[in-house]
């Protein structure tokens, strides 16, 4: 009996946990591929043609930032092939840190500049569901409740724009693309650093989230 009451209680505490994480609706509208953007940063992001809209949420991590989320998918029969998400984020006030990335690698785009990293992993989805309270999760779940399967050879290049001086806003870009099961890019459970281990295709893969994303400031 105390084993089903504590998995009772598991149970109810991820909902909780769950229900709390996922709130306000995003204030944020899209419009066809065009993402726009009133609050800080003022910008469009328009996405590729070939992208849907999948929808939009609001976010609590962990009590210390809020998140506003917005996913754009290019998919067959299902299976995300590339996406897109955004991510606006502010750290809220009982929370006093700044966000501290370190500028080794930056990129322009529409007058943005990003700080930037690339990765790959064996198994994508499987990262993004390790903890259930973090944004990546709130996504997976997401692209579920739409029938949407992520791919699990994956490549993603993570792209952080910081529009105020204090740094406690933050846009993150999260670009991924889906890899054949015959690739010659290196992957692992734990995720590879191509910044590191294969720059020419960090560098590749940084190009192909260029191509399809285009922004105007405001």
């Amino acid at each position: 009996m105390q084993r089903f009451i504590g998995i009772a209680l598991g149970i109810a505490l991820l909902t909780s946990i769950v229900a709390a994480q996922e709130s306000a609706a995003p204030l944020r509208a899209v419009h066809s591929q065009t993402l726009v953007s009133n609050e800080v940063p003022r910008a469009d992001l328009t996405f590729g043609k070939d992208f849907r809209y999948v929808g939009g949420q609001t976010v609590n991590l962990y009590g210390n930032a809020e998140a506003e989320q917005h996913i754009f998918v290019a998919a067959q029969g299902g299976v995300v092939e590339r996406f897109y998400w955004v991510q606006f984020e502010h750290r809220l006030p009982a929370f006093k840190g700044a966000y501290d990335y370190r500028p080794d690698r930056t990129t322009d785009i529409g007058g943005l500049r990003f700080i930037y990293d690339v990765k790959s992993w064996a198994d994508y989805a499987a990262n993004l569901v390790e903890d259930p309270a973090s944004d990546g999760a709130a996504v997976a779940r997401l692209m579920s409740e739409h029938n949407l399967v992520l791919p699990k050879k994956t490549v993603r290049v993570r792209m952080f724009h910081l529009p105020t001086l204090e740094r406690r806003t933050e846009l993150m870009i999260i670009y991924g693309e889906a890899l054949p099961d015959d690739t010659k890019v290196p992957v692992r459970e734990d995720g590879v650093e191509l910044d590191k281990e294969a720059p020419d295709a960090a560098h590749e893969f940084l190009e192909h989230a260029r191509q399809e994303l285009g922004i105007v400031k405001r």
